[in-house]
C-alpha cells in the first residue's frame, strides 16, 4: 500500500505491507513528509490513512522499524500510540486506535 498527499506538489508518503514478523499482521515501511510541509499533522495523517487501509485488510499488530538512535521519529510513533516492541521495533497492538485519536 502506497499513498501521498497531495495538493500541487507531493508532500509526503507513506507505504506499508502486511507481513508476520514479530507476529504483526503489517509493517509501516516508509513515511516521508516534505521538509517544508513538516509539523503539519501531515505525517499523522498518511500515518491514520495507511491505519484505515491497515483495518480494511483486517490487519490489527503492525509494526514499525526505528533506530534507536532517532528520538524524533521514536517520539512521533508513540504519540500516535505504537509502544516498544524491543530496541529496534515499535508496535501498535491494536491499529484501530489510530483511527479513534484526533
Amino acid at each position: 500500500m502506497y499513498v501521498a498527499v497531495e495538493s500541487d506538489s507531493t508532500v509526503g508518503y507513506v507505504a506499508g505491507h502486511l507481513t508476520r514478523r514479530y507476529g504483526c499482521d503489517g509493517e509501516l515501511q516508509w513515511i516521508y513528509v516534505v521538509a517544508e510541509h513538516r509539523r503539519r499533522r501531515v505525517a499523522s495523517e498518511l500515518v491514520r490513512l495507511l491505519a484505515s487501509w491497515f483495518a480494511t485488510q483486517k490487519a490489527a499488530r503492525i509494526c514499525v522499524n526505528v533506530a534507536p538512535s532517532n528520538a524524533a521519529a521514536r517520539r512521533f510513533y508513540v504519540r500516535q500510540g505504537a509502544e516498544t516492541l524491543n530496541d529496534h521495533w515499535l508496535v501498535w497492538s491494536e491499529i484501530n486506535a489510530v483511527l479513534e485519536k484526533r
